[in-house]
């Protein structure tokens, strides 16, 4: 009887303590934490002292009191589908990013278990493994190429063993045991974020703020493409807009009498580019200078080549009139 107390308890504490967390903080980062020992957690819990609270525990209490909040504080009704699996909470209203790196630093080197999917990429390394000519049967049952020299087996070429996810088989165990390799390191990884009631991927905290800003541009330049092709005007398209309507008030100026400030330089240049250009000390010449060596060629060289083929042509007619078929008529 006493230790059911106890227990009830316990759970009464946790729940208190789950719910003055839930109050006083605004963020929660979601953590996984497979394969994560009591001693590796205590070391983050340390690290994490004035940054942030890690609180684990059963998800059916997690849940219970997630959904007594959801009544006075909706929000939290986003967080109820991350509690799946091994997580718990890393309560802050600190720097996301910063927590996070304090959390993911801590790993520790691990043995491959039989049946886990592996965390990342598993390489045997080419060279001597110390084990005798007897093994050899073993590296060829995994299609590995050795060869014995001084009578030890060495590896040929380095070995891709185990890919990211790939389910570790009682072979690459013992592989490994016998060279002595421990490919894996096991972390408490974050898997979401909620922050003041809305929940995204840790992926989002790897964004700068440059790559933030290249992507809000590339969505005001769909509006603004948008807006201008189907003729609404927004915020986006109003320099556009502008643009477009001075561009309208020049032509109308230009082609009638009608005239305002900004169109006077226009019309000027167009009355007299010369006198335009004198005024202001631009050079005319180039633009005066550049159709006349094409105007040369046109007067004097122009006509000499065409007569040429002309005269040729002719020549051709009357040759081929003289044997024509009707020659004899």
């Amino acid at each position: 009887m006493g230790k059911d107390k106890e227990i009830a308890e316990r759970k009464q504490a946790y729940r208190a303590k789950l719910e003055n967390l839930l109050d006083t903080y605004k963020s929660i980062l979601i953590v996984t934490a497979d394969n994560v020992g009591s001693n590796q957690m205590q070391k983050i819990r340390i690290a994490l002292r004035g940054k942030g609270i890690l609180l684990m525990g059963k998800n059916t209490i997690m849940r219970k009191v997630v959904r007594e909040k959801i009544p006075s504080a909706p929000k939290y009704e986003r967080l109820l589908p991350q509690i799946v699996g091994n997580i718990g909470f890393v309560f802050t209203n600190g720097d996301l990013n910063e927590v996070r790196k304090v959390i993911e630093e801590h790993k520790v080197p691990a043995a491959a278990r039989v049946g886990t999917l592996a965390p990342g990429d598993c390489w045997v390394p080419a060279g001597p493994t110390g084990l005798d000519p007897g093994q050899t049967g073993f590296f060829q049952a995994l299609n590995i190429a050795t060869k014995i020299v001084k009578g030890s087996v060495e590896i040929i070429n380095d070995v891709h063993l185990i890919k990211t996810g790939q389910k570790v088989t009682p072979s690459h165990v013992s592989l490994l045991s016998k060279l002595d390799i421990k490919p894996f390191f096991y972390r408490m990884s974050v898997t979401h974020i909620f922050d003041d009631g809305t929940v995204f991927s840790a992926a989002v905290l790897d964004m700068s703020k440059e790559d933030l800003m290249a992507k809000f541009m590339n969505g005001v330049s769909v509006l603004t493409a948008l807006s201008l092709r189907i003729g609404v005007p927004s915020v986006a398209t109003l320099s556009h807009n502008i643009a477009h309507a001075m561009q309208a008030l020049l032509g109308i100026a230009l082609a009638t009498d009608l005239t305002f400030k900004q169109a006077e330089p226009f019309k000027e240049y167009l009355a007299d580019p010369a006198a335009y250009a004198a005024k202001h000390g631009l050079s005319a010449g180039p633009a005066k200078a550049t159709p006349a060596p094409a105007a040369a060629p046109a007067k004097g060289g122009a006509p000499a080549k065409k007569e040429e083929p002309k005269k040729v042509e002719e020549e051709e007619e009357e040759d081929v009139g003289g044997f024509g078929l009707f020659g004899d008529d």
